[in-house]
């Protein structure tokens, strides 16, 4: 006989299995939900591993603590700073799982600059971290690595890198292990370069690093030539104001700034204050033109003998022991012209002339390595006298290359800059002299160049105008003869001034070709004789002989002797 089933009890089997199997999924649900967040995870955590380690995958994340910077280039774009990231090697010495004293010898061997006693007093200590190398090579991280030692550490960090190795070092300075500008432009620009904003655009500066490599290549040529202890230059842009190259030697590299001596980084040409002696005679002759001292260029100077005055004695390097006017005083760079013409421009004046050049206070300038003038405490007659010819006043090589410009653009002083300027930014700058005063001693400039002192400095077809200036160094109260600081200070070219282009060397040596003469004439003129014809097409500027400046009604002035007048002293106007 067949059971039968209740019909209750068949329902209630039906009804449990739907509870199991919805229970079932629920839970399958559940497991679903927990894989896909956990695959997630580990998805997102590989991500971040992709992003923040090498290739290799052996790495840890980016130090958060080091910014990163924004890169820095020329005027045109090339990059003269960046950053990439590099590896650095630590070790959290409570966390080892091996034996210090198997691990700090091979840590000595790998990384010699601390001994193995350094190494094991550092694993043995109860500090979380120690660096052990900052900045290191991928291969010292692979078998740093293969040590086997969980405790140590490799991270990756932003690494500063100067691409053009020395050039231009020291308006671009460098950065601490902490990624921070210490010097230069670098230090200038921190905020801007470590800002999220701000670095996603490179920074230019004004430098064009071909005419910076131009520069820095005959300065360091004539250094070894003539065994000179330094050397700086400038270029710098009359209208604008803007620095295109800028060098002191010797120089450092930037990538390795803490193996240089100090002395490697200090910025001749806008922190070494110099007396630069007879290139300051541009400026006496433009004080004495502005303010009628000079009504004519006929006027003459008693020139016949040196200058007593108290207890100095004014002389001239190269006498004419006859009376000189103006032009023949800027030709033949007459301290005893040059000295009666301050006199008569008086204190008042001629500090007012260097006043308004910026003479008196440090060069404007963004960097901070900048030093402050040598201005004299007291205007005595002897003090304002010398100062016409660069003796008792020192300023930097930036100082004077302003005061060109200035001399030659037409009498504007203008803030310089190291930073590329917009040309519907430039800034008005002060009038010092009028246009007309500017004109005549863009003559006298190309007059020295052509019959003067600075015919060795000349670049044909660049029309270029200078003065050189050749001073003792100070020492020990006095002055060290032995000891010249030669400078040749030009503009080019003179019939429409564009750049000033200043070289100096620090106690230059003479050759067999120079002599043995070492003043600026035969050592300092021939590296701007040099440069100019490099740089000029770079900057725009051809060479052409059949442009200049008029010159013609200055050299009539200019006394010819002739055969009967051998031995007669010319006399006064």
């Amino acid at each position: 006989m067949t059971a039968i089933v209740a019909p209750s009890r068949r329902v209630r089997n039906v009804g449990q299995r739907r509870e199991t199997l919805a229970v079932s999924h629920f839970r399958l649900m559940v497991m679903m939900l927990c894989f896909g967040g956990a695959t997630l995870a580990i998805g997102g955590k590989l991500g971040w591993m992709a992003i923040t380690r090498d290739g290799a995958g052996s790495g840890r994340a980016v130090n958060p603590l080091i910014p990163s910077r924004g890169e820095i280039t020329d005027r045109n774009g090339r990059v003269l700073a960046s950053s990439i990231d590099a590896w650095t090697i630590g070790v959290h010495p409570n966390k080892l799982l091996g034996d210090p004293e198997d691990i700090a010898p091979r840590l000595a061997q790998l990384m010699p600059e601390r001994t193995e006693a350094q190494y094991l007093r550092i694993l043995r200590s109860s500090k979380k971290f120690v660096y052990l190398r900052r900045r290191a090579l991928p291969e010292l991280v692979s078998a740093v690595n293969a040590i086997g030692e969980p405790g140590m550490a490799f991270a990756r960090e932003p690494e500063r890198l100067y691409p053009q190795t020395s050039l231009a070092a020291h308006v671009l300075g460098w950065t601490n292990i902490d990624g921070h500008g210490v010097t230069g432009m670098e230090r200038v620009l921190d905020r801007q370069l470590t800002d999220p904003v701000g670095r996603t655009k490179p920074v230019a500066l004004s430098i064009d690093s071909r005419v910076q490599a131009a520069l820095e290549s005959e300065i360091l040529t004539a250094m070894a030539k003539h065994s000179a202890i330094g050397g700086a230059g400038v270029v710098l842009d009359v209208d604008t104001g803007e620095v295109i190259a800028l060098t002191s030697l010797p120089s450092f590299n930037p990538n390795a700034a803490g193996k240089f001596a100090p002395e490697l980084q200090y910025n001749k040409a806008t922190m070494g204050v110099y007396e630069l002696g007879s290139t300051f005679k541009p400026i006496t002759a433009a004080a004495a033109l502005e303010t009628g001292v000079v009504p004519s260029m006929t006027k003459k100077w008693d020139a016949t003998a040196p200058l007593q005055v108290g207890r100095f004695r004014i002389k001239d390097d190269h006498p004419q022991k006859r009376w000189l006017n103006l032009p023949e005083m800027m030709v033949h760079s007459s301290n005893i012209v040059t000295a009666q013409i301050a006199d008569e421009l008086g204190a008042e004046r001629m500090q007012g002339m260097f006043r308004k050049l910026g003479f008196d206070q440090p060069v404007d300038i963004e960097l901070a390595e900048k030093g402050g003038t040598l201005w004299p405490k007291f205007w005595a007659r002897t003090t304002v006298m010398t100062s016409g010819y660069g003796h008792g006043i020192a300023v930097t090589p930036l100082h004077l290359a302003n005061a060109y410009a200035t001399l030659t653009n037409g009498g504007v002083w203008r803030p310089m800059t190291l930073l590329k300027r917009d040309p519907d930014h430039i800034p008005q700058g002060r009038r010092v002299i009028s246009e007309a005063t500017s004109y005549r001693i863009r003559q006298l400039m190309r007059l020295v160049v052509t019959d003067g002192t600075g015919e060795r400095g000349n670049a044909p077809g660049y029309r270029l105008g200078a003065k050189t200036g050749t001073a003792e160094k100070p020492h020990l109260g006095g002055y060290a003869h032995s000891s010249l600081v030669t400078t040749f200070a030009s503009v080019f070219p003179m019939d429409k001034p564009r750049y000033v282009v200043i070289a100096m060397l620090d106690e230059a040596k003479g050759t067999a070709d120079t002599y043995g003469f070492r003043g600026a004439a035969w050592v300092a003129a021939p590296i701007v004789a040099k440069v100019i014809p490099r740089i000029g097409p770079i900057l725009g500027v051809q060479p052409d002989d059949t442009r200049d400046i008029e010159t013609a009604s200055l050299r009539a002035l200019l006394w010819k002797p002739r055969s009967e007048n051998k031995g007669v002293v010319a006399g006064p106007e």
